[in-house]
């Protein structure tokens, strides 16, 4: 048997924590098992001398680099190894934002299928653009399938319009069976609970567009709660700051990064996730997913992106203003007050997981595009 050849392009890889990077490696490992399906995967390192293994048996080719600037790798050996894997790939698909990616690829003289999974745009480093901007648009163009999460991927991208009849709609998805089984007896927030209240849980690094500010600010006119945040990152302290001056230092507690198991008992013992985005650069939230499994409601904004259409404004949670303090705090004093509502969201909100967010849907529907661009 032909085994069509797959590459997969993106920035970084597992042990690498993120929602991008998960998506790549949970794609890398389903197709891997396919029969017909060869699958290699090239990234780069953050930092350091090229490396090449098998990453829980799939193909991996980390490629060396200087070091990272504007959030991206310098890099010149990905390009030979982008241009080596062109000679034979049948598929490449490229995690998009990655601008070296497109480069690459244009460089490459690759000839053959391009799909381009498109995560979000490029939002804080505006300043690339006037530079980027041409050869993203010369890479969209070029792309034979643009993969996208949700219709708010297209929807809030002045980039992505005009290419909206090459877009597939792929939600992303989670196996709820990595959550469900082997469940671990720690328990992480009760060993921090002060007052008892209403446990609330922020999971997501400590940066502007993840909102945390608003957060900390509408849980400060919030009563009978407590909150939870996991989590690093440059912000952590002024959030401290801020918490002082709320005078709320003994309802919030930084649990900073924790470890996998941790993080699904935080997620599994908190009574709600707030996830109080406020910046385009947030595309979705995989994190609603992983609470929503375990019947969670989740607080999430209403950014023109796919966030509020994972979590349902009245189905399975609440949905605050962007960026509104007031809205916020409304969201969670209600949820907190409520002990019915709460258990009803989650209930719909775990249902929604099952019918919307498979995992294995999001694969096995990644894997028919491929063999409808080839041809098998």
């Amino acid at each position: 048997m032909k085994k069509l050849k797959v590459v997969q392009v993106n920035k970084l890889y597992a042990p690498y924590v993120g929602g991008i990077e998960r998506v790549v490696r949970e794609v890398a490992e389903s197709l891997n098992d396919k029969e017909d399906i060869d699958m290699q995967v090239l990234v780069c390192r953050s930092s350091g001398k090229t490396e090449k293994e098998r990453y829980n048996g799939v193909k991996l080719i980390r490629a060396g680099s200087m070091g990272t600037y504007f959030s991206m790798p310098v890099s010149f050996k990905f390009f030979s190894y982008l241009k080596r894997l062109s000679e034979t790939a049948d598929v490449m698909c490229f995690h998009m934002p990655f601008p070296l990616g497109d480069l690459g690829c244009l460089l490459s003289g690759y000839k053959g299928k391009v799909i381009l999974w498109w995560h979000s745009d490029v939002i804080r480093q505006k300043a690339i653009m006037p530079i980027y901007r041409p050869i993203m648009h010369k890479f969209l163009k070029r792309a034979d399938c643009i993969i996208v999460a949700t219709q708010g991927h297209i929807n809030c991208s002045e980039n992505l319009k005009p290419y909206e009849y090459k877009c597939r709609i792929i939600p992303y998805g989670i196996d709820e069976e990595e959550f469900k089984n082997g469940e671990v007896k720690t328990k992480i927030l009760e060993k921090n609970t002060v007052s008892g209240g209403v446990k609330v849980l922020f999971v997501g690094r400590l940066v502007y567009y993840k909102g945390i500010e608003v957060l900390i600010n509408a849980f400060a006119k919030t009563n009978g709660a407590e909150l939870f945040i996991v989590g690093q990152g440059p912000l952590e302290e002024m959030l401290k700051e801020k918490i002082k001056e709320n005078n709320i230092e003994n309802r919030v507690h930084f649990l900073g990064k924790l470890d996998d198991n941790n993080l699904k008992a935080c997620l599994r013992d908190c009574d709600i996730l707030a996830f109080p985005s406020i910046a385009n650069s947030e595309g979705f939230g995989l994190v609603q997913l992983e609470a929503m499994v375990y019947k969670k409601p989740v607080i999430n904004t209403s950014l023109p992106t796919g966030v509020p259409l994972v979590s349902l404004d009245g189905v399975s949670g609440i949905t605050a203003q962007v960026n509104d303090v007031d809205s916020f705090a409304e969201a969670l004093q209600k949820l907190t007050d409520d002990d019915k509502l709460r258990k009803k969201y989650g209930e719909n909100g775990y249902k929604r997981v099952k019918e919307v967010f498979e995992r294995k849907d999001m694969t096995e529907r990644f894997y028919e595009v491929i063999k409808e661009l080839t041809g098998e």
